[in-house]
């Protein structure tokens, strides 16, 4: 953090004191006048719904890589970018930054987040950002302070968290977390399956549960739930008993959390529960899996209510593969071609939308290893061609990559699909020649930020992704985590992995392959708003866009490596509406 500034130095003023501070910013002319012929609104008026911040370093991330001082906001939009704002009017309120770095919401372009916002239980989120289990505790305990959980009420925290992030490399014992929270059960579940562990109301719950599909859950005396089948039996007990207002809360919290970490809006590639058969929550389901055609429902409600304050962008992500029992091949895929009918692409407004086919459209399958699976997969991916569908696939490894490229070359000499601007997730070791002819294509590639959780490779080899090359193939490329059943779902630790190459224990485990920071946020603005579909209006601060914007509580760009890692926004902005910070920031 920067040492001259506290928390509590920014200063939110009344509109008499804004106007001398903005005498002072500079004497450049500000960037907005009176409105011509289809140019945004000029400088705030009476009524007006405005927000203007003076004093700053704020990093627009536009082609010419201005860094402005003040930024003015009214109804939503961006309407004066410059070393002068003009003047505020009545009622604007005006933040004094005193030298804060600002920078625009950071855009994810991989996310499992519907996951996040449909888990049962009174969830804690920050458990990712907890450095030692002290911490831990202590976000279950403040969870508890909370008065909304009622007796027998469960704590959760689910998600791509890893012990490996804490002091300790261990999950909680069962005393550790009786200690944090002794009067409600607790839930501790990592990743898609498991393992778990809770607390002793937790133990006795599970050890006496009974539900229509499955008994009682065997824990050990630490409070341990073996990971498979034994974990996701534990979360199917909970997903039964999960209300709509419980989901509902669930979203908001997710939304709460996402903001906190300075996420402003999402591309959601959550999973199908099943191929076929029942959609209901089952005890072999683990965390990735919801049912696909309800998952969305507590979300669309906040938002028809005016609640949703993040925003999120909805890929439709098909599980469903070769079945044997529906014969040729004129017989699979029955959902993603009822979907291809009856769904619309990117249809919806600047909060919801939804997206394209992806994160596959078929599970993925090599023809030389698996030729009848394969030919599944290349159905699909005609499908949606034909379909004239967006559409993305994932693959890390260079035969992975090869495939991928020569179905969609196969796909634009029959159908044309540069126009469709299709993706590649991951794509971490694709070759030179690979990247060219995708980049011929108009394909995008969202580049994987997650590998800091493991170890260096055997022979010492760069575990990937190959940044260099993927930011000089020219290819549309972005970064992403992969959250939040792969990693978390804070950007930061991405943005270090990239720009450092060091895993959680400080080990180089890609060496050579590190980009500078500019570059790195620059995938997780610029280049995330094209692999969204929204460039024109995301990923940058510029007149007319919509108002999503962070004031950092360090200097991303000058802080050490380690810092770097913890940086968090002092202030959220989305459309143009605080939706994090204020209390101490703003007295």
């Amino acid at each position: 953090m920067d040492a001259n500034i506290s928390r509590r130095g920014l200063l939110i003023t009344g509109a008499a004191a804004g106007v001398a501070t903005l005498a002072g910013v500079g004497a450049a002319p500000a960037m907005a006048g009176p409105p011509g012929p289809g140019e945004p609104p000029g400088p705030p008026g009476p009524g007006d719904e405005a927000l203007t911040l003076v004093n700053g370093r704020i990093h627009t991330m536009d082609d010419a890589g201005t860094i402005a001082k003040a930024v003015s906001i009214r109804n939503g939009r961006f309407v004066a970018v410059g070393n002068v704002a003009p003047s505020p009017g009545s009622g604007n309120r005006v933040i004094d930054l005193r030298g804060r770095t600002v920078i625009p919401g950071l855009l994810e372009s991989h996310t499992h987040f519907v996951s996040l916002a449909n888990r049962p239980g009174h969830h804690v989120a920050d458990l990712e950002l907890a450095e030692n289990i002290a911490e831990v505790q202590q976000q279950l305990a403040d969870r508890r302070a909370q008065t909304d959980i009622p007796e027998g009420g469960f704590i959760t925290a689910m998600g791509g968290w890893n012990p490996n992030q804490w002091a300790e490399r261990r999950l909680p014992t069962r005393a550790e977390l009786d200690d944090a929270v002794p009067d409600r059960p607790v839930l501790l579940f990592q990743r898609f399956n498991g393992p778990g562990r809770v607390n002793s109301l937790g133990k006795e719950f599970f050890e006496s549960v009974e539900s229509p599909l499955a008994g009682p859950v065997t824990v050990g005396d630490d409070g341990s739930i073996a990971a498979g089948l034994p974990a996701t039996t534990a979360l199917y007990h909970l997903r039964v008993r999960q209300s709509f207002e419980d989901k509902r809360r669930s979203a908001l919290d997710s939304m709460a959390f996402t903001a906190k970490v300075g996420i402003t809006a999402l591309l959601d590639q959550t999973l199908v529960a099943v191929a076929t058969g029942p959609r209901d929550p089952q005890p072999g389901h683990p965390l990735a899996t919801l049912d696909h055609f309800r998952m969305y429902d507590a979300w669309i409600d906040l938002h028809r209510a005016g609640q949703a304050f993040v925003r999120l962008q909805m890929n439709f992500l098909h599980n469903q593969g070769n079945i044997p029992a529906l014969g040729d091949l004129e017989n699979q895929l029955p959902e993603l071609r009822e979907r291809l009918k009856n769904q619309f692409p990117f249809f919806g407004d600047d909060m919801l939308r939804t997206g394209g086919i992806g994160e596959w459209a078929a599970p993925f399958a090599l023809q030389a290893t698996n030729p009848t699976g394969y030919a599944v997969w290349f159905e699909a991916q005609r499908l949606v061609a034909a379909a004239g569908w967006r559409n993305e696939n994932a693959q890390t490894g260079v035969a992975g990559v090869q495939q991928v490229v020569e179905a969609y070359e196969a796909m634009d000499s029959e159908f044309g699909i540069t126009d469709l601007r299709w993706g590649l997730q991951h794509a971490d070791l694709a070759t030179e020649d690979q990247l060219a002819r995708l980049r011929e294509l108009n394909v995008g590639v969202s580049t994987s930020g997650f590998r800091w959780q493991g170890g260096p490779s055997d022979n010492g080899a760069p575990v990937g992704p190959l940044f260099p090359r993927l930011v000089a193939s020219g290819v549309r490329l972005g970064l992403h985590e992969d959250a939040v059943h792969i990693a978390p779902h804070n950007p930061w630790f991405a943005l270090h992995y990239a720009t450092t190459g060091l895993n959680w224990f400080g080990e180089q485990i890609n060496p050579d392959q590190q980009i500078s920071r500019q570059q790195a946020l620059h995938l997780y603005t610029r280049g995330n708003a094209w692999y969204l579909n929204r460039e024109d209006d995301l990923g940058s601060i510029e007149l007319g866009k919509p108002a999503d914007l962070l004031v950092l509580d360090r200097d991303y760009f000058t802080v050490s490596d380690d810092e770097m890692r913890r940086t968090r926004p002092l202030l959220t902005v989305v459309g143009g509406q605080i939706v994090h910070g204020g209390g101490a920031l703003i007295q």
